[in-house]
């Protein structure tokens, strides 16, 4: 029983956020405050005229929290578990990595020290490199030039 609701809530939560997210639906939504809007006089601007646009948008806002939520949570499962696959199908890369967003603050500020101290390394190694490159360069330019003389 649970599954089957979990699946109808994931299939209309997906539907839904999808619809929602289309030009269309901000278009009925327009419409929709238009024509609150132009019934104001007829309704003579009542405390129950007002109350339909806020009860409305509050349920409505109110109900799309959790489907946002729930698309957002299969989003970022999903994204998890293409990252995984990609760390395991990559030989050099850190197994630890896998999983990694059930690891504690504590655990995940460990590894990111880790890997800024790797990136300064690494930066290092670049700059380095590109210092040597450009002497190089230099060194070349100025044998060319003292050859041509």
């Amino acid at each position: 029983m649970t599954s089957t609701f979990n699946n109808i809530f994931a299939k209309m939560a997906s539907k839904t956020a999808s619809w929602m997210g289309k030009p269309s639906a901000f278009l009925l939504a327009l419409i929709a405050v238009i024509v609150w809007g132009a019934s104001g006089p007829y309704f003579h601007f009542s405390d129950t005229w007002e109350l339909i646009i806020n009860t409305a948008t509050t349920i409505v806002t109110f109900l799309m929290v959790f489907l946002i939520q729930n698309t957002q949570n299969r989003d970022s499962h999903a994204f998890h578990l293409k990252l995984d696959e990609l760390i395991l199908a990559i030989k050099s890369a850190d197994n630890k990595l896998i999983d990694i967003e059930n690891c504690s603050e504590e655990q995940l500020e460990e590894l990111s020290l880790k890997y800024r101290a790797l990136n300064a390394t690494a930066q290092e190694t670049i700059q380095k490199k590109l210092e040597t490159k450009h002497k190089k360069t230099k060194h070349t330019i100025a044998t060319k030039h003292s050859n041509e003389e």
